[in-house]
């Protein structure tokens, strides 16, 4: 993974400023975004899109530094001649668990400004006027988050808790009896007729 270090950008007026992690090829290759490194089809982190698929991507991208940049490069050069790269990220058909877990509405709170440290210490001399939160930081185990480590998939401690979460919902279990054959459809309109379903 290379880090890319591109200037501080802003996503709206009252938004913090924001900077891209990692670089284009490396976002492609795990078809994750650059600045939170969350999947682009489904918005979750890369360690439950593929556990939720059975996809084993740990050992598609090499983790040592000479590797990765080679990696990389070959991936450039392949697709600037038209040659794609064989991932299966797009190619396995979304689940149960993934259509559960995934966000459908935008996440406003992503774009919030950082909490101000001057703030916390008490030494805040801005105000109204400070460009960062006056709140206290919340603490816990989720914001000990590695980037490395969300990016590869790996000890990601809001992926851990997601899939917690996809463990404990409900699931639909067919009828033992096979001479149920009822389906019920829910959440229509009077201008669905019969012969449209």
């Amino acid at each position: 993974m290379a880090l890319y270090e591109c200037g501080p950008w802003r996503p709206g007026r009252d938004a913090r400023f924001k900077k891209t992690e990692v670089c284009q090829t490396c976002s492609k290759l795990k078809n994750v975004c650059q600045v939170c490194l969350l999947d682009l089809e489904y918005g979750l982190p890369v360690q439950v899109r593929d556990t939720a698929l059975a996809i084993n991507s740990n050992d598609a991208i090499p983790k040592s530094d000479v590797n990765r940049e080679y990696f990389a490069e070959e991936h450039d050069r392949r697709a600037r001649a038209g040659i794609d790269y064989e991932s299966s990220y797009g190619k396995v058909r979304a689940n149960d668990t993934i259509l559960k877990l995934q966000r459908t509405t935008p996440y406003y709170k992503r774009n919030r400004a950082h909490v101000c440290s001057f703030y916390v210490r008490g030494e805040c001399t801005r105000g109204a006027e400070c460009p960062y939160r006056h709140e206290m930081p919340i603490t816990g185990e989720l914001s000990q988050q590695n980037i490395k480590d969300r990016y590869y998939g790996v000890n990601d401690p809001v992926a851990l808790k997601l899939l917690n979460k996809a463990g404990e919902m409900p699931s639909l279990v067919p009828p033992e009896d096979e001479s149920i054959k009822t389906l019920y459809v829910g959440g229509l309109n009077e201008r669905i007729r019969e012969q449209d379903l």
